[in-house]
């Protein structure tokens, strides 16, 4: 108890003197760790060749087994968003850094085994289950934390606490295609090593984030700051309780746009490597695909904190016109893109779609804090990850296994690709019907200001 009450919300709040600027930093730390889910695609390959070596044998696993690693994670890590969401707040970012750590380190190293023994639904179980707890543990508890310190910048706040997610795979990619030829020898593939190295340097990593970050002093605003006395459009200077929030249609709305978003995108990203080497053959290599995977990265780091950023001087429903109307135009040419073998516009439109994916990610928590206020942001957005875990399982599916019926009836693989681009498209369309109906929330859903103190929920 001794040993572990530093990990209390009442030792994670900040003394007099402390700097704001030091909890970006430690949302970083979490977020680059984490976002190495975006990398995971590089892995797939050399798994379903643990047997065959240098290709697939009878009893490897297929692609389609295999992706669903990824998506079991998306999915556990809106799962444990939501229901975890109020433990989060109550228990402070410390406490949750901490347990995010031991859940994400430890889903790499049950992996590991998991490929040592060839029995998938241990991966599923690591790095799906565990490691999806992680997965949610961490991203949320960097994103309030912040919010409560930026009040002056919300969209930049969040662009920066998100950042680091997106821009994970630029490190991991090449970190894990080098470590796998570390340790590959001409009888066996290093994924398990390769999963011990990552899971033991993230959890440390993580634990840095956890010892850096701090919570704002009840009461506290920015040096300066005077909060609006008229507030702009659709931004609320009022709360909504958390659970109230959920009887809104404008949290079911911003759940739509988010889920059509994320699902357009994450698709791509979780069979980034495999698909440019199969759209443009002999001339993408696993290792030139694995650095397409960290310039995805790049753009889709860039654009979280870019058009979060943005979204605090355009507004968020705006930024997200922008997300649906471009993406529509970029999705209906990507399958152009490729027919005509031009691979530099491929790799521009998809540069380009991920920085709104990212982009989008980034805007939601102030989309949230300005539809409901800020007291309870941090779990009204781990609800609405449940989107994500949605879109986690859609989007991959999607690609998996429309690519696949697409090659059973003898379509060739570099074009196996162009309906599942032309469905993400009609996608975006849904999104940007949910984000013209959003408007602001009625006021009986507001918590009368003498009430605040006594609901209970968190602090």
């Amino acid at each position: 108890m001794g040993v572990l009450s530093i990990l209390d919300r009442s030792h994670s709040v900040a003394k007099p003197g402390f700097s704001r600027w030091m909890v970006p930093p430690a949302a970083l730390c979490i977020h680059l760790c984490i976002g190495q889910a975006y990398a995971f695609s590089v892995f797939n390959l050399p798994m379903s060749k643990l047997i065959g070596i240098t290709k697939p044998a009878p009893d490897d696993w297929k692609l389609t087994d295999l992706g669903w690693i990824f998506s079991i994670a998306i999915f556990v890590l809106g799962f444990s968003a939501a229901v975890l969401g109020r433990w989060v707040e109550e228990g402070g970012p410390r406490r949750t850094m901490f347990t995010s750590a031991l859940f994400f380190g430890g889903g790499f190293l049950i992996s590991a085994f998991g490929v040592s023994v060839h029995q998938l639904w241990i991966v599923y179980l690591g790095y799906g289950v565990l490691g999806g707890i992680g997965l949610g543990l961490g991203y949320i508890s960097p994103v309030s934390t912040l919010i409560k310190w930026f009040p002056d910048r919300p969209g930049m706040s969040t662009g920066m606490a998100i950042m680091g997610f997106g821009g994970a795979a630029m490190i991991a990619a090449p970190l894990s295609v080098w470590l796998i030829s570390v340790f590959s020898t001409p009888t066996h593939v290093g994924v398990a090593e390769t999963f011990v190295v990552l899971g033991l340097v993230y959890a440390c990593f993580m634990m840095v984030g956890a010892a850096i970050v701090r919570l704002p002093p009840p009461g506290w605003k920015p040096e300066g700051y005077v909060p609006p006395t008229q507030p702009k459009k659709l931004v609320t200077t009022k709360d909504v309780y958390v659970y109230q929030a959920l009887k809104t249609p404008q949290f079911w709305l911003i759940w739509i746009v988010l889920c059509m978003n994320v699902t357009a995108g994450i698709g791509v990203l979780s069979q980034a490597s495999a698909m440019s080497q199969e759209m443009f053959p002999g001339r993408v290599t696993a290792a030139t695909a694995g650095g397409f995977v960290g310039l995805l990265s790049i753009f889709n780091m860039a654009g979280r904190f870019f058009w979060a950023s943005t979204s605090d001087y355009i507004g968020r429903k705006n930024t997200y016109f922008i997300f649906f109307v471009l993406g529509f135009v970029l999705y209906a040419l990507v399958p152009y893109f490729g027919g005509a073998g031009n691979l530099a516009l491929f790799v521009l439109g998809f540069c380009v779609i991920l920085s709104m994916y990212g982009g989008g990610f980034a805007t939601v928590p102030a989309y949230l804090k300005d539809m409901f206020g800020t007291r309870y942001v941090g779990a009204i957005h781990g609800m609405l990850i449940t989107a994500w875990s949605v879109a986690g399982v859609l989007g991959p599916v999607l690609v998996n296994y429309i690519r696949q019926y697409q090659l059973d009836s003898g379509v060739p693989k570099a074009q196996a690709y162009n309906v599942t681009m032309y469905i993400m498209a009609g996608l975006l369309v849904v999104g940007f019907i949910a984000n013209a109906l959003i408007k602001a929330v009625d006021d009986r859903h507001h918590m009368e200001p003498e009430t605040v103190d006594d609901v209970v929920g968190v602090a």
